[in-house]
């Protein structure tokens, strides 16, 4: 399987699946790939989804986890942002590439950790998912108990969280509760991409300031 892995080329935006792949399969070729690459992986009991990302789905990905980042700077919250770090678990089946994830409430447990194994160690507390190309595994997701998960599709935000094990839709970010925004990221990343992308953060991190415990 890993030589026709190799002659495998996944066009931008594309998506692949290969069918009844073992855990160990799937283990061999996360090893072959390597980290450095443009592919996302999903790997949901036996079936592995290998997807190649639009450059505009790069550009929002970059946007939103800056928009994350300020707010959490801005509330001074210590977070471990791990990109799009492999998360999986072998007792589960499961096996998931976020967008970007970032640990928050549980960024102490994890400091300073080289590797991960979630059958040990608790899940991101908060996943991006930027779904131009309906790639986005939410039922992955609730398996592994990621709390907060976050889709931008078609320019706009849902904010999904996990309420007895199931995700339910949500008005508002429990990380972020105070801020509404599923209204206010989409105008902010608009302004990034039409009036240049220092100019939509700074924009953004002045309204942040001003919102905070107001």
């Amino acid at each position: 399987m890993l030589l026709e892995l190799k002659r495998i080329t996944v066009p931008a935006g594309q998506k692949i699946l290969l069918e009844d792949v073992s855990w160990g399969e799937f283990e061999a070729i996360l090893e072959e790939l390597g980290e450095h690459r443009a592919a996302r992986i999903a790997y949901d009991f036996g079936i592995l989804e290998i997807m190649t990302p639009l450059p505009e789905h790069e550009i929002d990905k970059i946007y939103i986890s800056n928009f994350v980042e300020i707010l959490l700077e801005e509330l001074d919250i210590e977070f471990c942002p791990l990109g799009s770090t492999t998360f999986k678990n072998q007792l589960m089946s499961k096996g998931i590439e976020p967008d970007n994830c970032f640990y928050i409430r549980n960024e102490a447990r994890v400091r300073g950790k080289n590797r991960l194994d979630l059958t040990v160690d608790p899940p991101p507390d908060l996943a991006l998912e930027i779904d131009i190309t309906s790639r986005t595994h939410p039922n992955i997701y609730q398996t592994l108990g990621v709390p907060e998960l976050w889709q931008f599709e078609k320019g706009k935000l849902k904010i999904l969280v996990l309420v007895n094990r199931k995700y339910v839709e949500s008005a508002s970010s429990p990380n972020f509760p105070d801020f509404p925004l599923i209204e206010v990221i989409p105008q902010y990343l608009d302004l990034c991409k039409t009036e240049g992308r220092n100019k939509g953060i700074k924009a953004f991190r002045a309204w942040v300031k001003e919102n905070i415990n107001i």
